[in-house]
């Protein structure tokens, strides 16, 4: 795209910002509606498996019931309690919401579309998506509130904890695609074992990272049944208790972005990304966007159905799994992975 700006006569530097700027809104307006669309297709999930019939008054089908919902909250008045830190407690969302879209720049949407194909993607997604946390840490001591407060401790507890398990699973997958490059991870996939199946998820010694994977991403979103930042029993609403109007509405279209996020991750550190699940030449004629947009859609159905059937954990036992079975079985994982590795691709003299 660069190359046909210049062609029309702008410098380089002017083609390329320009051409990148279309690149960031042709990823970040297709985030926005997905985000619309997956919030409504989560009331329809919750409902459909307690038996109700979910939104179905606005639009077609209700489908039409989150645009209501935003429409409402932006005419809303933003209130910003007198005993708070307005500067901090008007940045908090924002760095929330913005955090939730810069990771999708190294995600590989096909094999020659990425917006930025770095070789470090993977060190990038972690240190962008660890970021996360400070919008929510603002947003509780800000607020000057203690309900509010007390959910920023457990958040920043808890998003430590499990990102400590995904960094070591993370190093499984690297230690087996040889590359933090996401796109050579995808093509890594290719083929796995031999078997004519193309994810890592297929590999009996990935396979059980995949899982602790998916667990722990639901943790990292603060999904179901991890949800004790905002456990409405205990602590009102937590760190969005005093927000409202456009400002709360960052905060859940953060949420569900980073949700879809983790689930395209899913997707592309595990079972192939915009590869098709055969490795079969007819499948390859499907657009590999396809690929990954119907897996993303089978993650988020899975995180759906956790939220709707699993009751929510204690404080102790979220503590418990992420430090005490996560954290040691990841890193057994990576020292028998690298093991493995070193037999087969290195042989035993090395």
């Amino acid at each position: 795209m660069t190359s046909w700006f210049t062609d029309l006569g702008m410098s380089f530097e002017g083609a390329w910002f320009t051409a990148t700027l279309i690149d960031i809104l042709l990823i970040a307006f297709p985030v926005m509606l997905a985000v619309a669309l997956i919030i409504y297709a989560d009331r329809k999930i919750w409902a459909s498996m307690a038996l109700r019939r979910g939104p179905n008054v606005v639009g077609p089908f209700g489908i039409l019931q989150s645009f209501a919902d935003g429409l409402k909250v932006f005419l809303q008045e933003t209130i910003i309690p007198s005993a708070a830190n307005k500067g901090l407690f008007l940045l908090a969302p924002i760095i929330t919401f913005t955090v939730a879209l810069i990771v999708w720049a190294v995600v590989p949407f096909q094999a020659d579309m990425i917006l930025s194909n770095i070789n470090v993607g993977l060190l990038y997604v972690l240190a962008a998506s660890s970021l996360g946390v400070y919008g929510i840490i603002l947003a509780g001591w800000s607020s000057n509130s203690k309900y509010p407060f007390f959910s920023a401790i457990r958040a920043a507890a808890q998003m430590v904890s499990y990102e400590v398990a995904i960094g070591f699973v993370l190093i499984s997958v690297v230690l087996w695609s040889g590359s933090f490059n996401l796109a050579a991870i995808v093509e890594a996939q290719r083929n796995t074992l031999g078997i004519h199946l193309n994810a890592f998820g297929f590999n009996p010694l990935l396979f059980p990272m995949a899982v602790v994977f998916f667990i722990s991403s639901l943790a990292e979103t603060q999904r179901a049944p991890f949800d004790l930042t905002e456990a409405e029993s205990e602590l009102v609403a937590g760190y969005q208790t005093e927000y409202s109007s456009m400002s709360f509405a960052l905060y859940w279209l953060g949420e569900y972005a980073n949700v879809i996020l983790m689930c395209t991750l899913n997707a592309t550190l595990f079972w192939g990304g915009y590869l098709p699940p055969l490795d079969w030449a007819p499948l390859y004629y499907v657009p590999g966007l396809i690929w990954l947009f119907l897996k993303m859609c089978f993650f988020f159905f899975l995180f759906s159905w956790v939220k709707a059937t699993v009751p929510r954990y204690r404080y102790d036992q979220l503590m418990r799994l992420g430090w005490k079975v996560f954290l040691p079985l990841s890193l057994f994982w990576v020292f028998l992975i690298s093991g493995f590795l070193m037999l087969t691709r290195v042989g035993i003299s090395a």
